[in-house]
């Protein structure tokens, strides 16, 4: 009894380590891949790239040390079809049972994937069953091919593949399991199989699959995989629904216009609202002004103006005699705001609250203090907002800028700060535009609102692709536009060196250019560089030096400025007008994106250096092809999804809503506009109101929690 217990609990323990905790879990643990062993390829018809199950006699086995330590059988056809053909077997990690099990005269099959070797065809790591011994006294055995295809589940240390098959089976068993009455009625709308039909399927392919019906089964575009994909999607719409109809019954303050900030700020203005601004500020208004919490996201590209709509916003709190908190992920981002926002408000009746990390003890006593009198009040900072210390009793309205940087709980935290039972209405701003269907698939729990046309008067910006090799050209060039009056941005994506990633980090490059430009440089062909003035901008500095760096870059007193990326986003300089970017080929395309567009912002021709170093890879060619042929935000970072997938867009929402593990965004776009078709038709009635939350708690568990954010 103890044994089995004990055994019981180490198998709970290796199943919890796949997240699998319950028996959904375990039927929806689908295969990552099939072998296949129904068919036997003679030796003489494999070809490199083929996966295949294959016989022959071991003709030889030896340990090899060159270039490692290795063991390499050779496995030859005993004349199957009179043709003579060799297979070689090699493994880096072997046992001794192994080498003794694969003696020479052995019989053997293997299943492996096919590649070219050294010395012809060959396996590394095959799968193998000895069919005869080398001594030959008994025949061979005859071993009977399989009927069907095997499923290859993703698993971990101690859980061999037979042992969750096993676990599998038995769960798909259960009634609870198979019920198909949750999406019964959306299923057969929408001509898809039934979901004990596809599971069984997936976990146990039937005999004598065309190769068409496997190629289907392997791209995920099967019909059994189809409803798999359908659910998950459902299942997720279904969950945003229901949380984004839940806060629909909840209560805010109606922040109604009272036209006295909000249009004393657009009467000072140097520039008038485009109609894009215009419009997605009446949405947040309109929102605003209802006694329902505002969730909503405003998305726009890099330099469309989200900031003055963000004022607005935090103006209608103010003149209704509320608080409002904008929290932005970086120092250098948040003081920008400040800056900009001290500016536009300077002499109206709005307290400007600031609040960082780097307050001495006495500012940050009496910034609290400020805060929590409950007064009317525009607090602006970094993750210092949201600290526990921080009191905002009357607050009513939560900005997060940059709202991928943050997780689930810094923005609850953030919200949580009024003291009243009302919610806070919340605005959530990104530069990194979301393509529709991510928006469809991530974001259907909010409202959005797009920028989708830029200010006039922003000069387009030249991107150029330079080899590393190509650097001094690059420097001279440079020089010479800063001499005439431009500024420079000059990105690095390492602070110091590395010896074991041989990138330009910032601080070699910071020297380098000081020398370059000291007054003594030279170009290659001997022409003088002029004298100019060289910053450095890192996340390692202390707060007060990067601020002193950032004021002299802004009045002008440093040409070119070395810097990580801690100036991706919200800097505003609008003499800058070149972007140099070591190593681009390291980052990635929406990063890319952000970084050009911290130029091109004023009058001057705008440049976009991107220097890499070859070779490239695949996806470093296709970051840089897109970069370079586009400058639409949207469809970069669609390009982006196609290449990337949902990780790097999604950004910190990551830890909060849970990653679709089946269903593609982009690939499965039709099927998620069915499922979320289907989810309103669901949720129309009490019936499947009530089928929603089983299909909910069937792929989602407590995750569903999530969305509540």
């Amino acid at each position: 009894k103890d044994g089995g217990k004990e055994r019981g609990a180490l198998l709970a323990a290796r199943l919890a380590r796949l997240n699998i905790v319950r028996e959904d879990d375990l039927a929806l643990h689908l295969p990552l891949r099939y072998e296949d062993y129904t068919s036997r390829v003679p030796l003489a018809q494999l070809h490199a790239g083929m996966s295949a199950c294959a016989e022959g006699v071991v003709t030889a086995s030896g340990v090899r040390y060159r270039p490692r330590r290795q063991w390499v059988c050779a496995i030859e056809s005993d004349g199957e079809n009179n043709i003579a053909a060799l297979l070689t077997l090699r493994f880096f990690t072997f046992y001794p049972n192994q080498q003794k099990a694969l003696a020479i005269g052995t019989r053997v099959r293997v299943f492996g994937e096919v590649r070219e070797g050294h010395f012809g065809l060959e396996m590394v790591h095959p799968k193998f069953t000895v069919l005869g011994a080398a001594d030959r006294e008994k025949p061979f055995r005859e071993m009977p091919l399989s009927d069907r295809l095997t499923p290859i589940y993703p698993t971990t240390a101690g859980l061999s593949q037979e042992v969750l098959a096993k676990q599998i089976a038995r769960v798909l068993q259960r009634e609870t399991v198979l019920r198909d009455d949750v999406a019964e009625v959306a299923c057969r709308q929408e001509g898809l199989w039934g979901w004990s039909r596809a599971l069984r399927f997936l976990h146990a392919p039937p005999p004598r699959l065309s190769r068409e019906e496997q190629a289907a089964l392997s791209s995920h575009i099967h019909p059994a995989w189809q409803r798999i994909k359908f659910d998950e999607l459902l299942a997720q719409q279904l969950s945003l629904k229901q949380h984004k109809a839940a806060r629909a019954g909840r209560r805010a303050e109606a922040l109604k216009p009272r036209h006295v900030l909000t249009e004393a700020l657009l009467q000072r203005l140097p520039f008038t609202l485009t109609q894009s601004q215009q419009r997605v500020w009446k949405e947040i208004g309109d929102d605003l002004a209802l006694a329902v919490p505002m969730h909503r996201l405003l998305q726009g590209d890099v330099g469309s103006g989200k900031t003055v709509v963000a004022a607005l916003a935090a103006l209608r709190a103010v003149e209704n005699n509320r608080q409002v908190a904008l929290m932005a992920p970086t120092e250098i981002l948040a003081e920008q705001h400040y800056h900009k926002l001290s500016a536009w408000l300077d002499g109206l009746p709005v307290r400007l609250v600031w609040l960082s990390g780097t307050l001495t003890p006495a500012q940050h006593k009496k910034t609290l203090a400020m805060l929590s009198d409950g007064e009317p009040a525009f607090a602006i900072g970094t993750h210092a907002l949201f600290q526990k210390e921080v009191a905002m009793p009357n607050l009513a309205l939560a900005i997060v800028d940059e709202q991928h940087r943050f997780g689930v709980a810094q923005r609850l935290a953030l919200r949580d700060k009024a003291a009243s039972i009302e919610e806070v209405h919340q605005l959530m701003m990104s530069a990194t535009p979301i393509p529709r269907t991510l928006a469809m698939s991530f974001y259907a729990d909010l409202d959005v609102s797009v920028i989708d046309k830029l200010p006039p008067g922003r000069a387009p910006v030249t991107t150029r692709l330079v080899n590393q090799t190509r650097r001094a050209e690059i420097i001279a060039h440079v020089g010479k536009r800063c001499a005439e009056g431009a500024q420079t941005y000059w990105v690095c994506p390492l602070i110091e060196e590395s010896e074991k990633i041989s990138l330009q980090a910032a601080e070699t490059l910071y020297e380098e250019l000081v020398a370059a430009f000291s007054g003594d440089g030279e170009t290659a062909d001997g022409a003088p560089l002029p004298k100019l003035n060289v910053g450095l901008l890192h996340g390692r500095m202390k707060p007060a030096d990067k601020t002193a760096t950032m004021d002299a870059f802004v009045r002008g007193d440093i040409h070119i400025l070395v810097a990580t990326t801690v100036i991706e986003v919200g800097v505003d300089v609008q003499n800058a007008s070149i972007m140099v970017i070591e190593h681009a080929e390291r980052f990635g395309l929406a990063q890319l994106h952000q970084l050009r567009g911290r130029v091109g912002r004023g009058s001057r021709q705008s440049q976009c250096i991107l220097l890499f170093e070859t070779p490239l890879g695949l996806m470093a060619k296709a970051r840089l092809k897109v970069i370079f042929e586009s400058s639409d935000g949207f469809e970069i970072a669609r390009q982006d999804l196609r290449i990337r997938g949902p990780g790097e867009l999604l950004g910190a929402r990551q830890s909060g809503v849970p990653l679709l593990r089946f269903a593609d965004p982009e690939r499965d776009e039709a099927l998620l506009e069915r499922a979320s078709h289907a989810a309103d038709q669901l949720l129309k009635t009490k019936e499947g109101e009530a089928a929603a939350i089983q299909l909910i708690e069937r792929w989602l568990g407590d995750k569903a929690e999530f969305f509540k954010a």
